[in-house]
């Protein structure tokens, strides 16, 4: 097969597939090895970029999608007529961070970390297409149990999950003592002006 003829085939399955299209999949589709797809997608990345074009093929784990360059979306959005999107709270921001770094995660797992009602907020990220089921645990009252998208590592810029940035250690940790120790100490300075 020609290779303008394999490029165009890689680049009409990631346009028709609108979302994240697996790296097998267009191999099964386009009779190529995986290997071969991923060096025809830098081919296509290599010639938008050459053309100064607004498209490019991302990589989302183990898919490739085809996607606007961020500085063309006002426009997408001018044209589709879409509602601009609503900022995350910081309650749905912490509710994505303690699922991407532990899932898969229950609605109770999350509730025990936050220590408030998550339901809402969960519901809220499967409706976003942030969060979504990842089966049933396997004890009492099988609880469902849910993981980060795709549609997650496209909005935050990730390639995949190793990719979130490291958890602080302990040592970067102030511990409850110190808190204690640092709010003795202020209350001992502020009697010692007060005399």
């Amino acid at each position: 097969m020609a290779l303008n003829k394999e490029i165009s085939i890689v680049e009409a399955i990631l346009f028709a597939g609108g979302e994240p299209v697996e790296i097998s999949r267009i191999a099964a589709a386009s009779g190529m090895d995986t290997d071969t797809v991923v060096k025809i997608v830098q081919l296509i990345n290599d010639r938008y970029e050459t053309e100064e074009s607004s498209m490019r093929v991302i990589r989302l784990e183990d898919s490739f999608q085809l996607c606007v360059l961020p500085e063309y979306i006002e426009y997408v959005r001018a044209a589709m007529e879409t509602k601009k999107n609503t900022p995350l709270s910081s309650a749905a921001m912490e509710v994505l961070t303690i699922a991407a770094y532990n899932q898969p995660v229950t609605k109770g797992f999350i509730e025990h970390v936050r220590g408030v009602d998550s339901s809402s907020v969960v519901n809220a990220l499967v409706e976003k297409n942030l969060l979504e089921e990842a089966g049933r645990l396997d004890v009492p009252g099988r609880p469902i149990a849910y993981r980060t998208t795709s549609t997650f590592l496209r909005c935050f810029q990730l390639s995949g999950l190793d990719d979130l940035p490291a958890l602080p250690d302990s040592d970067g940790q102030v511990s409850f003592d110190e808190i204690l120790i640092m709010n003795q100490e202020m209350l001992i300075l502020m009697n010692e002006e007060k005399l």
